[in-house]
C-alpha cells in the first residue's frame, strides 16, 4: 500500500501542473483582464457584474491582453497616454509574455508564495485564511449531517423496500431534490430569520459582534445559532442523492448469496445487516466522503454565503472572477486543486479502511 501511495503522490505534481496550464491560458484568453479593470476605474466606466455576463461594454477598442507590444490596445484605452498603460501593465506583470508570467507564477507557488491581490491590497494566503472558517463550517457540518441522515434513512428504505414508508419517503426526496438549496435558504429566511414570521435566528455573520466577550459554552451556542439556517438549507437540498445511493447499495448486497447463507445459519437480521451487509454496501458511500466534503466546501455554498451574508471562499472566488483578480483566482485554484488531489488519495485509503480486503497493489 505504501508503494501505491507514493505513486499517487508522485502523480499529484504533473496533474496539478496540467490543471494550472489549462486554466491559466483559458482565463488569460478571456476579455476584461486586470489592466482593463484598472482603466475602467480610472475613467469611471467600470461595468457591473450583469453587464459583464451579458457581454455588453461601454465601447472601446479590441483587447490585446498581456501584450508588451506598444501597439497593443485595451478596451477603454482610447485617448489614454501609452505611458500610463505601460505603467499599469508593469504593475500587474503584463509587461512580460504570457508563458513567462506562467512559469514565474508556478515558481512562486513552489515556495507557497501566492502573491498579493490586485484589488484588495492583501496577500492571497491571508485572504484565504480569513475566509476559510466560514467555508469549513459550511462544508464540514453539512457533509456530516448529510451522511448522518442519509445512511440510516437509506438503510431503512432498503429494509422496507416497496412499503408505504419507502414510497412516501422516495416521493418526498424526489421533491426535495428538485428544489435548489438556495430556495430552501430563502424559505428559511422568510420563516425564521425575520422575513415575515419569526425572528428566531440571525440573518448574517458567522458569530455575533460580542462573540469575543462570551464564555466558552456561549461561544459554541452562538456559533451554532448562526450556522443553523445556512447548514439546514444545504442539508435539506443535498441528502436525497446519498440516500438513494445508500438504499440501492444495500438492496444489491441484500440479495447476494452470502446474505442468504447467513440467514440460513440462523443469524438475527440485525447481525446480518450490520455484521455482513453494511461493510460491503457502505464501501462506495463512506469512501466518497472526502470528495463530497470537497464538493460542498468549494462549489456548493456560494448562493448560501450570499443569502446569509457569510464571507467565505465561495464569495471570494466569485468576486475574484468578476474583477479578474488573477492572484486570488490562480492561488485558490492551485491550493484547492492540491487539496482535491490529496483528498482523492484519502478516498482510496478509506476504501481499504472500510474493507481491508481491497488491495490496490494487487491490481492487474
Amino acid at each position: 500500500m505504501l508503494a501505491y501511495i507514493l505513486r499517487r503522490l508522485m502523480l499529484v505534481v504533473p496533474t496539478l501542473f496540467g490543471i494550472m496550464v489549462v486554466n491559466f491560458f483559458i482565463i488569460q484568453a478571456a476579455p476584461g483582464g486586470p489592466v482593463e479593470q484598472m482603466l475602467a476605474q480610472i475613467q469611471g466606466t467600470a461595468v457591473s457584474a450583469t453587464e459583464r455576463f451579458s457581454g455588453s461594454s461601454s465601447g472601446g477598442e479590441t483587447v490585446n491582453r498581456g501584450s508588451s507590444d506598444s501597439s497593443g490596445t485595451y478596451r477603454g484605452a482610447r485617448g489614454m497616454p501609452r505611458e500610463l498603460i505601460e505603467r499599469i501593465e508593469k504593475m500587474y506583470g503584463f509587461d512580460k509574455p504570457m508563458h513567462e508570467r506562467f512559469f514565474l507564477m508556478m515558481g512562486n507557488y513552489l515556495t507557497f508564495d501566492f502573491g498579493e491581490s490586485f484589488f484588495r491590497n492583501k496577500r492571497v494566503v491571508d485572504l484565504v485564511i480569513e475566509k476559510m472558517p466560514v467555508s469549513i463550517s459550511l462544508g464540514l457540518w453539512t457533509t456530516l449531517l448529510i451522511y448522518l441522515v442519509s445512511i440510516p434513512l437509506g438503510i431503512a428504505k432498503a429494509v422496507r423496500d416497496g412499503s408505504r414508508f419507502d414510497v412516501s419517503t422516495s416521493t418526498a426526496l424526489i421533491v426535495l431534490n428538485a428544489i435548489p438549496g438556495f430556495l430552501f435558504a430563502l424559505l428559511l429566511v422568510v420563516l425564521f430569520a425575520g422575513g415575515s414570521y419569526f425572528k428566531w435566528f440571525p440573518l448574517r455573520g458567522l458569530v455575533s459582534d460580542d462573540w469575543s466577550t462570551l464564555g466558552l459554552i456561549d461561544k459554541v451556542l452562538d456559533y451554532f445559532w448562526h450556522m443553523a439556517l445556512p447548514i439546514g438549507a444545504m442539508v435539506i437540498g443535498g441528502f436525497a442523492t446519498l440516500t438513494f445511493l445508500t438504499k440501492n447499495s444495500f438492496l444489491e448486497e441484500i440479495h447476494k448469496q452470502y446474505v442468504l447463507t447467513a440467514r440460513a445459519k440462523g443469524l438475527v437480521e440485525r447481525r446480518v445487516l450490520y455484521g455482513h451487509v453494511f461493510r460491503n454496501a457502505m464501501l462506495i458511500v463512506i469512501a466518497g466522503f472526502p470528495a463530497a466534503f470537497i464538493g460542498v466546501l468549494f462549489t456548493g455554498s456560494l448562493l448560501i454565503e450570499v443569502i446569509f451574508s457569510l464571507d467565505g471562499i465561495g464569495l471570494l472566488g466569485f468576486e475574484a472572477a468578476l474583477n479578474r483578480d488573477y492572484p486570488i483566482m490562480f492561488g485558490t485554484l492551485f491550493f484547492f486543486g492540491l487539496i482535491g488531489l490529496v483528498m482523492g488519495i484519502l478516498g482510496d485509503l478509506m476504501y481499504t479502511f472500510v474493507d481491508p480486503r481491497i488491495d490496490f497493489e494487487a491490481r492487474g
